[in-house]
């Protein structure tokens, strides 16, 4: 080892520490991509290496490699062209599980230290990943830049020190000593290996293809796996990028670099996902994406620990509030950014049909839904801040889903298709809105992917929570928000986020949102409703890949 990266990076994994149990406000990277925090030439050199990939081979070092493939195309319109390096399973897996001697025997700091300057290396090019991001997600540059660089980022570290803790709370080596009396006591020298399970399959998403991603790679990876990331046929580049810059900081440190390797269809009409979660050398899953594959990798994959994030229906309930034009600003940019395709993004509001009680006033259910519908027109009247904020849509058939869900309710606020100011062949869609009556659950309480909400139509405030609560643990959900200035109210709408096991945000009206979450503060999930079996980042997370392993022997 030419550098040892654990002393390297002490501060940092202090400073991560102390955070997860604090849960205060921490971040090593700047979410500003200004000349101050990453030099002055950053911006422009992230872009020219993105640019650099374009329509050339992307190089990365794994055994088994048969071809290329690659048809990645821009949300706003580009063939990126990339060719990536395709390989046959059966040399990579085997080779990779080989592999898990050498990083097992980095040793708990040994291993820690490589993964924080993996990711030192990869904040370093936060502005091409974030091109890379923008162009296979389609979210807008501000967001690509701050989920696909450092926010993703914190929560890769965040993964790691929970790693580390777990690892950290036993000692390498220990002397037990048990008196005997009047006889010589009993003495045992004895050592404790961390050792991971096998090989960690991470299987990529096209909308957050790092900031979904990194939790389980770096939770997997710090405890002792090697990596296999799979990633989402519209959404290699940052995926490769990543593996890229693993690789580079493995082999500097004499260690095999297919270690962290990277696994692209070499069709993508016929996706080998499912062969390759089910392979023996595989010992643990994580994913993000649709329910039906999330239940068939928790139901087919007896041999891996499988830890999903899946579809969800997440909700707000409006039941009064002292801040009636703060609630509506919140709610606008909520609706709004990167244009619902985010797995926090707020699908059903439940509102009373008698209306309710504001600073300005009592307001009808009607009342309350036009300023929801205006509140969102208004937020996206300028086209360069809503260019910035909707993004792009990342998919075609999340275009349909908007085209096909017009009839489920009555429309209030039409979805648009905007020209993007920068990219004339983006596809940029604005929130649809729609009221629908609470007795239609069969309709609202489904996921619909995309910029698409309903206002449900309740028949009282308690109603209201009672559906909140009961469609989160019917259909899962990630976040739960609500508006009251009612102190009682506000106690049954946390029994019932409590009841549901989902996170709850109160009274949102500033510059905090119920769809973002903060790493080392706020848990992304929390594993007890059907939308994910896990939460990232906790100890629960990591705890479970890899195993103690002991070797005792008399002292010499």
């Amino acid at each position: 080892m030419s550098e040892n990266l654990f002393a390297k990076h002490k501060a940092t994994l202090d400073g991560a520490l102390a955070a997860i149990h604090s849960r205060d406000y921490f971040s090593p990277w700047s979410e500003n991509p200004s000349p101050r925090a990453y030099g002055e030439t950053a911006a422009a050199d992230g872009e020219a290496a993105f640019q650099a990939h374009l329509n050339k081979p992307f190089d990365l070092d794994m055994p088994g490699i048969s071809g290329r493939v690659g048809g990645e195309v821009s949300p706003y319109g580009i063939e990126l062209n990339v060719q990536y390096p395709t390989v046959d399973m059966d040399k990579l897996l085997p080779a990779m599980d080989d592999a898990r001697k050498a990083w097992r025997d980095q040793g708990v700091e040994g291993r820690t230290g490589i993964c924080l300057e993996i990711l030192d290396r990869l904040n370093k090019r936060s502005f091409e990943i974030a091109h890379a991001v923008m162009h296979t997600s389609g979210q807008g540059f501000m967001m690509a830049f701050q989920a696909g660089g450092p926010h993703a980022q914190d929560r890769a570290l965040e993964a790691v020190v929970y790693g580390y803790e777990t690892m950290a709370s036993v000692p390498a080596q220990a002397t037990w000593t048990k008196p005997q009396g009047k006889h010589d006591p009993l003495v045992m020298e004895k050592k404790f290996t961390a050792c991971g399970r096998g090989v960690g399959l991470v299987i990529g998403c096209s909308t957050f293809p790092t900031w979904n991603t990194y939790p389980g790679l770096f939770a997997s990876l710090v405890t002792g796996n090697p990596v296999l990331v799979k990633a989402h046929p519209a959404a290699v580049l940052p995926a490769a990028i990543t593996v890229q810059v693993a690789q580079d900081v493995l082999k500097e440190q004499g260690l095999p670099p297919h270690i962290v390797s990277l696994f692209v269809d070499a069709d993508p009409s016929q996706p080998e996902t499912m062969a390759l979660a089910q392979r023996p050398e595989v010992k643990l899953v994580d994913f993000t994406g649709n329910t039906a594959f999330g239940d068939w990798l928790e139901q087919n994959c007896p041999q891996a620990l499988v830890y999903t994030e899946k579809a969800g229906a997440n909700t707000i309930v409006i039941d009064s509030t002292d801040d009636f034009k703060g609630m509506v600003r919140n709610l606008a940019f909520t609706l709004s950014l990167y244009s619902g395709q985010m797995c926090t993004t707020t699908q059903d509001i439940f509102v009373p049909k008698d209306g309710i009680e504001t600073d300005l006033g009592h307001k009808s259910f009607d009342e309350v839904v036009e300023a929801i519908a205006t509140g969102v027109s208004k937020f996206l009247s300028d086209p360069d801040r809503a260019a910035m904020v909707l993004g792009a849509i990342q998919s075609e058939a999340t275009a349909q889903r908007i085209e096909d869900s017009r009839g489920l309710g009555t429309v209030v606020r039409d979805s648009e298709k905007l020209t993007h100011p920068q990219f004339e062949n983006a596809r940029v869609r604005s929130p649809l809105i729609m009221t629908i009556d609470a007795d239609k659950e069969d309709i609202w309480g489904q996921e619909l992917f995309g910029p698409i909400s309903f206002i449900v139509r309740t028949e009282s405030r308690d109603h209201s929570i009672e559906l909140a609560r009961d469609v989160v643990k019917k259909h899962g959900a990630i976040t739960m928000g609500c508006y009251s200035s009612d102190d009682v109210q506000l106690d049954k709408i946390e029994e019932a986020a409590l009841d549901a096991c989902v996170a709850l945000s109160i009274n949102l009206t500033g510059g905090v949102f119920v769809n973002q979450s903060a790493a080392f503060s706020d848990f992304h999930g929390t594993g007890g409703n059907p939308a994910a079996n896990a939460s990232l980042a906790d100890h629960a997370f990591v705890a479970n890949r890899f195993r103690f392993v002991q070797s005792r022997r008399h002292p010499k």
